[in-house]
């Protein structure tokens, strides 16, 4: 890599979203500098008495969980979207267009991984975590068939300095009428990319990045997942299907098990780089649910993980980059190769 990305401030674009990105090597020298904190947790409680997601509790909706063994999914209790028709006077606005609102269908659900509340992705067997991949393709399936929904959105928050409230191993799939507003502008740059190149995107973004083996945190058979040479957040990661496919059904069995393993050990290099459970929002990509064909999608996923230099110092979006354009100090290379270098032991 040229060794200015290293030491002079820069620019760098992101093909999937059409943007830029501030870098700033020359503001930390030496990144990891002093001593981090570390924040090791103990071994937690397979069964939360007082958590609405262990089995046999109740919900505040007052269902009972049932005694499940794996995944359990079911409609969110507080959903923010859903399939009720529109009401009158919905559609209203200024006569000039600048205030405008419309009616979104839609549905949320809720996946537990596993009855194991002390669990989480990096503490899981890859058995189990295929159990949950086969989930997400399963509902992507049964919540596309429903009438208007255009895009499904699977993601997970983990740790409060995410949201999240529950601790309990689970994530939350949203399904909207509309394609939401990241996926649709990265299906568009994809679209503009596959015609303009006659060729994927993001696959002839992963040929790259394997060639050079500068941000390649770990790979298997099916998967990789790099630091993207545009990455804002400092240990940001995308995971990347080698064989070009638009969708989580998509994926073989072999593939479906070799995603559950690299979620796995990259989830792990995560809790071990500053020996906490790491927070982070993950979510995956994949075409819209419209019905027609999109040649232009990669399936993919983002790690978005905000802790900087200890498992208290976390990076805010503030000044700058609230108001001109994301900014980064630590360099995606830099980031890689301190992820590389981790176990994949858990700590």
């Amino acid at each position: 890599m040229n060794e200015l990305l290293n030491t002079r401030p820069h620019r760098r674009y992101n093909p999937l979203r059409k943007s830029w990105l501030l870098v700033s090597p020359q503001r930390t020298a030496r990144p990891w500098q002093g001593e981090t904190d570390k924040s090791k947790a103990g071994p937690g409680v397979a069964h939360d008495p007082n958590c609405y997601l262990c089995t046999g509790n109740t919900r505040t909706s007052g269902v009972v969980n049932p005694d499940y063994k794996n995944v359990y999914s079911f409609t969110n209790d507080f959903p923010a979207l859903n399939m009720d028709p529109a009401p009158a006077g919905l559609n209203g606005g200024m006569s000039s267009g600048l205030m405008r609102s419309e009616p979104e269908l839609g549905t949320a659900k809720v996946l537990c991984f596993h009855p194991n509340h002390s669990l989480a992705l990096s503490k899981m067997r890859v058995d189990d975590l295929t159990l949950v991949v086969d989930a997400w393709a399963e509902e992507t399936v049964q919540l596309a068939a429903m009438p208007g929904i255009g895009y499904v959105q699977i993601f997970e928050n983990r740790g409060a300095m995410m949201g999240s409230s529950i601790p309990h191993p689970h994530c939350q799939i949203w399904a909207t009428e509309h394609v939401p507003d990241e996926p649709k502008v990265e299906g568009e740059a994809q679209l503009e990319y596959l015609e303009e190149h006659k060729s994927c995107m993001l696959c002839d973004y992963l040929a790259e990045e394997l060639k050079l083996d500068e941000r390649v945190v770990l790979q298997n058979d099916s998967f990789a997942a790099v630091v993207p040479f545009w990455a804002v957040w400092p240990f940001e990661t995308l995971v990347l299907s080698k064989t070009h496919m638009a969708a989580m059904p998509e994926l073989s069995a072999k593939q479906r098990r070799d995603l559950a393993d690299l979620l796995i050990r990259l989830t792990t290099r995560y809790d071990n780089l500053f020996q906490t459970s790491f927070p982070y929002t993950m979510g995956f990509h994949q075409s819209p649910t419209d019905g027609e064909m999109h040649p232009e999608w990669h399936f993919h996923a983002h790690f978005y993980p905000p802790l900087l230099r200890s498992a208290e110092i976390k990076k805010f979006m503030v000044g700058f980059e609230l108001l001109g354009m994301p900014q980064r100090d630590i360099t995606p290379e830099s980031a890689a190769q301190r992820l590389k270098a981790l176990s994949e032991v858990h700590y």
